[in-house]
């Protein structure tokens, strides 16, 4: 069985992913304990079946882990319904389709500052970092703006998400189990100020927004508001950066796409940021617990049983997508499950998609000629993939 922590897999799994899916069912992973839907018809079945439950198990011992424990079970990733309903109705009461597209002129800004900083420091050699200098630090420049984080903190956000994220990993090691405790204490402190003033002067950032919102009598307690601003965050900007720095880093390695991209950048926006999302997904394993005897694929997941619907696989599923392993930024139709599906459809896929969509046709008119300067870094991550540094020339 493929070993998820080997170096070799990390770097590309797509061969391994294509043997798993071969069996043409999910398949009981031994050593995790789990079974993995590989094909898109079984990964898509995990994120729909309402049997199938985010079961969030607190981390023990609770003193060490209590902030991190409730941090995601009171967030809508990890609950289910009747709180999962409540709480998603609630907030997208405030994180709404119009609240995402007013963010557009400040994405635009934004990439536009971002860009004009690059040619400022370009290396001598005409290089910078694609990762470093512009796709992690948009998104979190806009969540920051979206929730009204003083700009002087930003620095402190990255960080604070990465080490979280990290526990989704399949084997995070004590120094990063630590880290997460801390991320998680200061990063909900640092939430609950800022919540605690917009209460007493409230503004037109999303955690005033959020805590306005109410519905039938109900609003958000303080628990829940802190985790669906850490949740925001974290999905909010993980999604975009790795699914930018993934998709772009493949599209260096083809002269054809990036022609594509050069010569029509607004017209191809929408369907390469689709391609980026489904060719090398930015979140690769999604787990889910049965909460009643559940079929999936002709295997039985009986109660208490994880299964892993395998994003990345799926969609590279050779019986759904033409030419699966090969990058293609006009294709259409392109049902990829890159942000999920089902009720657990990831949150900020909306605002990512509106970010990606609005700076990749401004990078592209700023520098068309873009080129690999050296082989892109990988993250040790399988879950969460993406680049360390991508390294291109102007």
């Amino acid at each position: 069985m493929i070993d998820l922590t080997d170096r070799d897999f990390i770097e590309n799994p797509y061969p391994a992913l294509k043997e798993l899916r071969s069996f043409g069912k999910p398949v009981w992973h031994q050593d995790l304990g789990i079974f993995l839907a590989a094909t898109y018809k079984d990964a898509n079945a995990v994120l729909r079946n309402r049997s199938l439950g985010r079961i969030f198990q607190e981390k023990q011992p609770n003193n060490q882990w209590e902030t991190f424990n409730w941090l995601h079970s009171d967030s809508i990733l990890d609950s289910e319904p009747p709180k999962h309903t409540r709480l998603r109705s609630l907030v997208m009461k405030a994180f709404n389709p119009k609240k995402i597209e007013e963010m557009r002129p400040i994405v635009e800004r934004i990439s536009n500052e971002l860009l004009a900083e690059i040619e400022g420091k370009l290396n001598q050699d005409g290089s910078f970092d694609l990762i470093a200098d512009f796709a992690e630090p948009l998104p979190v420049k806009v969540i920051a703006a979206m929730l009204g984080f003083p700009d002087q903190d930003e620095h402190l956000l990255r960080p604070w998400s990465q080490a979280i994220v990290k526990m989704y990993e399949v084997a995070p090691s004590l120094q990063d189990q630590e880290a997460a405790q801390i991320a998680s204490e200061e990063f909900a402190a640092y939430v609950h100020g800022l919540m605690v003033l917009r209460k007493k002067n409230p503004g037109t950032d999303l955690i005033s927004d959020l805590a306005a919102v109410e519905e039938d009598g109900q609003k958000l307690n303080a628990h829940e508001l802190i985790a669906t601003c850490v949740l925001l965050l974290n999905a909010g900007h993980e999604a975009s950066v790795n699914g930018f720095g993934n998709g772009f880093a493949a599209a260096l390695n083809i002269e054809s796409q990036m022609e594509t991209l050069r010569s029509k950048p607004r017209e191809s926006a929408a369907t390469a940021v689709d391609e980026f999302l489904r060719f090398d997904s930015p979140l690769h394993l999604f787990e889910r617990t049965a909460t009643s005897d559940t079929e999936i694929g002709g295997v039985e997941i009986k109660t208490g049983q994880k299964i892993a619907a395998l994003l990345g696989s799926a969609n590279r599923d050779e019986s759904i997508f033409d030419n699966a392993d090969e990058l293609d930024l006009m294709r259409d139709p392109n049902p990829h499950i890159g942000f999920g599906a089902g009720i657990h459809f990831c949150i900020g896929a909306p605002l990512a998609r509106m970010e990606m969509t609005t700076s990749l046709p401004l990078l592209m008119e700023r520098f068309p000629n873009l080129k690999l300067a050296e082989e892109p870094v990988r993250r040790p991550t399988f879950v969460l993939r993406g680049y360390e540094s991508v390294m291109v020339t102007s």
